[in-house]
């Protein structure tokens, strides 16, 4: 049998080398939520950026504690909710929120911004220097030697973790390979192990020491709980960024009056980096379960009905943006979902932000010119719209 059009949109396939935006646009058209069926699970998909900020705004009556994606492995969740950030409900998610921001001093966000630049001029030059290179290589190193750096992991060992992380999250074309997965995955809460160990005798200024100090309501953080954070901040700092710097320098090429516009005015990288964030959004989906009563969209949800809040399809709303499929570097206003909304807002905001701000400072002063020399390949996904590879050929200023 066919798949209906609202079916297609959680079929990892249509990502791989389908076309979403055709597929968003006619669902906008159609209705703000449709019904949804996957693996026997029924739920509500809801592409609207109005609904969507709802939902997420409202703790009250979704949870997160339930899952956050689609396809989710139900003992696994049920393990790590209420010690891991993002399947955790508020109040518990605040403190744990704001023990990990507690490690942004000053003095450490000077650090990683050095950090920042350091990493992608000499990676920058290495590719220059190869001329073609596979960017999704390129664009993996900066976040991961940010989030290692702000983890208190040391420099001799970034190389390790981002061998360890390419293959444990399933980038590098590794995601069929569940062994591998495993085994990096193994290899990097050893690692954590062993860090935490040295941060209780040794403490510096990084997250890690300050989640081995974190107690909420009278209680430390146990070593499961600092272990699971440690995890999800290496992913969800890697993830996005690495995924948005690749889909940002391809929109620049596929759009070479906007690559012009902003070589032309550097002013306008500021609006450039949200656009690109939008325009990109790697974040494909987030779930949510009702846990109350309550009308959404004119919809009547009950306690224990999962909704995924689509934000890549909220970020192509027309009813938000104008225009919505091309890519402006000089849209404004640009109220973009790509990091969530409400408590769950991303933490590392501001940090991925200044990390795209950096890479694309240094795209537009070192490099004269850029294409693609093979068609990018998609990532088969329906939790991250990224990609596997992308051959370009960069050649300097």
């Amino acid at each position: 049998m066919p798949l209906t059009s609202a079916e297609h949109l959680y079929d990892p396939d249509l990502y791989l080398d389908g076309e979403p935006e055709q597929l968003w646009r006619r669902l906008h058209a159609e209705q703000p939520i449709h019904e949804g069926e996957r693996e026997g699970r029924r739920f509500r998909v809801v592409l609207s950026h109005e609904l969507i900020s709802q939902v997420l705004k409202n703790p009250r009556a979704f949870t997160s504690e339930r899952g956050m994606r689609l396809d989710q492995n139900p003992a696994a969740t049920s393990s790590a909710a209420g010690k891991l950030l993002i399947i955790t409900d508020p109040p518990r998610h605040t403190k744990i929120k704001r023990i990990v921001s507690s490690a942004f001093t000053p003095r450490m966000v000077s650090r990683l911004e050095r950090t920042m630049r350091e990493t992608f001029a000499a990676t920058l030059d290495e590719a220059l220097q190869a001329g073609v290179c596979d960017f999704t290589r390129v664009a993996a190193r900066l976040p991961l030697a940010v989030i290692c750096d702000l983890l208190g992991v040391p420099p001799s060992d970034w190389d390790f973790m981002l061998d360890r992380t390419m293959t444990a999250f399933g980038a590098d074309g590794a995601q069929a390979d569940v062994l591998a997965m495993a085994e990096a995955h193994a290899d990097i809460l050893s690692y954590y192990e062993e860090l935490i160990g040295l941060r209780r005798r040794d403490p510096r200024e990084d997250v890690v020491t300050a989640l081995v100090n974190g107690v909420v309501d009278g209680v430390p953080l146990t070593d499961e709980e600092i272990f699971l954070n440690c995890d999800g901040l290496i992913s969800g700092g890697n993830e996005t960024t690495r995924h948005a710097t690749v889909g940002g320098l391809l929109s620049l090429i596929a759009n070479p009056d906007q690559w012009a516009r902003l070589r032309a005015d550097p002013g306008l990288l500021t609006s450039a980096v949200q656009e690109i964030l939008r325009f990109t959004s790697p974040a494909m989906h987030v779930l949510r379960t009702a846990i109350a009563p309550v009308q959404l969209g004119g919809q009547e949800l009950q306690p224990g009905d999962p909704v995924a809040l689509w934000l890549a399809a909220g970020n192509r709303d027309p009813a938000v943006f104008a225009d919505p499929d091309r890519f402006l570097v000089d849209r404004r206003p640009n109220p973009h979902l790509a990091f969530s909304a409400g408590p769950h807002y991303c933490l590392g905001s501001a940090l991925a932000t200044t990390e795209l701000t950096v890479i694309f400072e240094e795209l537009l002063r070192r490099v004269r010119t850029a294409e693609t020399v093979q068609p990018p390949r998609r990532a088969r996904s329906i939790l991250i719209w990224g990609y596997e590879s992308a051959p370009v050929r960069l050649t300097a200023a």
